[in-house]
């Protein structure tokens, strides 16, 4: 999981470097893998502009005096919005910047020392655009006025990105407001949730479509709702930004949406055009054996009975959390969506992504398991991003199919007892509150009876899908007060010593042996792919001691290159 740094920034405060902050987040459970800086760019500085005056030979143009720290520079400068006393980024001789006259992407140019209508400059005043942080060339980028004058533009522009290996028990850290929430329970600080308010207006979404889950097995919740009315094109720059911070593509401003709320929150979500759902009528059922699908990439996808299909009464419009149907797609002419926040069976899903061999950052987050409270959130926040980005009239209220309603469990309660014989230490009461509170936690009281044994019932969050026993909250104060706090105990009792059995040991003098002579030893995967089956010979009886029969096809294969 990709984390910019300014993006967290945005719903928690980081006052620490960003070294510390991997450093505390690897020790709380969540292993920063690397660190990628970026909008370091050599020989750019915080400047000062101290005097302007008019161009000798250029209507248009002016001469800047800039101090960066290091001397007094002339600038020949053409934008309009230049003014004495500014902060800007001076980039000296030699600095390399974006091109911003050139149509090719992330082109660059050496800055060389240059004559403009006969007169000398020695330098440029930047535009967002020259230093690749945004599309405004239109004038200068006016920094902060506390931005000191010499310091590198990088560490006042510049941004970091943690890519953090999660583990599997953790997919609320799918979404970068999973990891401000570890943040900020880490560092004290308060975590600022994004904003789920949208405007709507029009008739109610029940008079607009239908939803009808037939499967509610595989989909315990799936809500939809309608736009009608929004603007396809591209998206703002600071959504484009986002995305590309982690590695995503722009593709338009509702795909964008989608994905954004998907990478911040942790739910994925998907848009269909509302004007090609025949009857406008969305059915949650299960694939017909050998029904066929084309999904976005083009690709023909025969299903079997057990894939979970988004469909409408002529059929298949998407794979449920795995992929669009090309049908429905999003395109330039889209006029009206219908968009899907569902929580998906996570056995099912990654069946069957395994086996058609396709993989998506929606699938990630569906396989690990969602409560569906988050898809709620979820809807709701995208809902208020594509009023932003692409206009638009959402319907009031919401399309709630909720078959599975009541099925999670709501609370786990932990007691002093538990904590003591986990972690062998007794936490004051205070510091268990205190942290189970900075996870946004809720808490209450726990009546202990005729035990003795004061706890707490503690509420499981719509984000979190691996709380459900003590062990679980018991390991969350352990990460977040710190694993180092523990005391070093010695272990009670001894350890026996392994001994092999002979069958062991026989084997491993086999092994020996034949090793000795030249001979090399190959450990095969016990499954291969269909294709590769397909190539095998076909069944026969024993004979020089080697029998080939059918391959067994697995149910849930790992992948689709081990099935068979």
């Amino acid at each position: 999981m990709k984390v910019p740094l300014s993006w967290l920034r945005e719903y928690v405060d980081v006052n620490i470097d960003v070294d510390e902050l991997a450093h505390r987040l690897t020790m709380a459970g969540n292993e920063v893998d690397s660190i990628e800086r970026f909008g370091h760019i050599e020989n750019v500085v915080v400047g000062e502009v101290l005097h302007v005056s008019p161009h000798p030979n250029a209507d248009r143009l002016r001469l800047v005096q800039v101090d960066d720290g290091d001397g007094v520079h002339e600038v020949v400068c053409g934008a309009p919005n230049v003014t004495e006393g500014q902060k800007i980024a001076y980039a000296s001789i030699g600095a390399e910047l974006f091109d911003a006259y050139s149509d090719e992407p992330g082109k660059t140019r050496k800055l060389r020392r240059s004559k403009i209508r006969g007169v000398e400059s020695s330098g440029m005043v930047c535009s967002e655009k020259e230093l690749g942080i945004g599309d405004d060339h239109d004038g200068i980028l006016v920094l902060p006025k506390s931005s000191v004058i010499g310091t590198p533009i990088g560490d006042v522009l510049g941004d970091a990105v943690l890519d953090i290996e999660l583990t599997p028990n953790r997919p609320d850290c799918l979404g970068v407001v999973g990891v401000a929430r570890d943040v900020a329970a880490l560092t004290g600080e308060s975590l600022r949730m994004p904003t789920l308010e949208y405007e709507a207006g029009g008739p109610e979404v029940e008079t607009l479509s239908k939803v009808t889950v037939v499967d509610g097995d595989l989909s315990p919740r799936y809500l939809g709702a309608v736009i009608s009315g929004v603007k396809i094109g591209p998206s703002p720059s600071w959504l484009q930004e986002r995305l590309l911070a982690i590695g995503e593509r722009p593709i338009n401003n509702i795909v964008d949406a989608t994905n954004f709320v998907m990478f911040e929150l942790g739910q994925p979500l998907h848009a269909f055009d509302y004007d090609k759902v025949a009857d406008h009528h969305v059915i949650v059922r299960r694939a017909m054996k050998g029904e066929h699908l084309t999904t976005l990439d083009g690709v023909e996808r025969k299903l079997d009975g057990d894939s979970l299909l988004i469909s409408d009464p002529s059929g298949g419009i998407g794979l449920a959390g795995i992929m669009g149907g090309e049908n429905t797609e999003i395109s330039d002419t889209t006029v009206n969506i219908f968009l899907e926040s569902a929580n998906f069976n996570p056995q099912n899903n990654r069946r069957t992504a395994g086996m058609l061999g396709m993989r998506s950052e929606a699938t990630l987050r569906f396989e690990k398991g969602l409560r569906a409270g988050l898809a709620e959130v979820g809807i709701k926040r995208c809902l208020r991003i594509i009023q932003l980005v692409a206009g638009g009239e959402i319907a009031p209220g919401l399309i709630d199919e909720w078959p599975g309603k009541g099925s999670e469990q709501e609370h786990v309660d932990l007691t002093r007892r538990d904590i003591s014989r986990v972690m062998g230490v007794d936490y004051p009461s205070e510091l268990v509150e205190a942290t189970l509170r900075s996870l946004s936690f809720e808490i209450g009281s726990l009546d202990s009876g005729d035990s003795g044994d004061d706890g707490w019932r503690v509420s499981i969050p719509y984000w979190r899908s691996d709380i459900s026993i003590p062990e679980d909250l018991v390991e969350e104060l352990a990460r977040i007060i710190g694993y180092d706090d523990l005391p070093a105990t010695p272990l009670s009792g001894s350890v026996p010593r392994w001994e092999p059995g002979a069958k062991h040991a026989f084997r491993q003098k086999v092994i020996d042996a034949l090793t000795a002579y030249g001979m090399k030893q190959t450990i095969t995967y016990v499954a291969i792919s269909d294709e590769l089956e397909e190539k095998a010979p076909p069944p026969a009886p024993k004979s020089n001691g080697i029998m080939t029969v059918d391959g067994i096809k697995l149910d849930n294969p790992v992948s689709g290159q081990r099935a068979t």
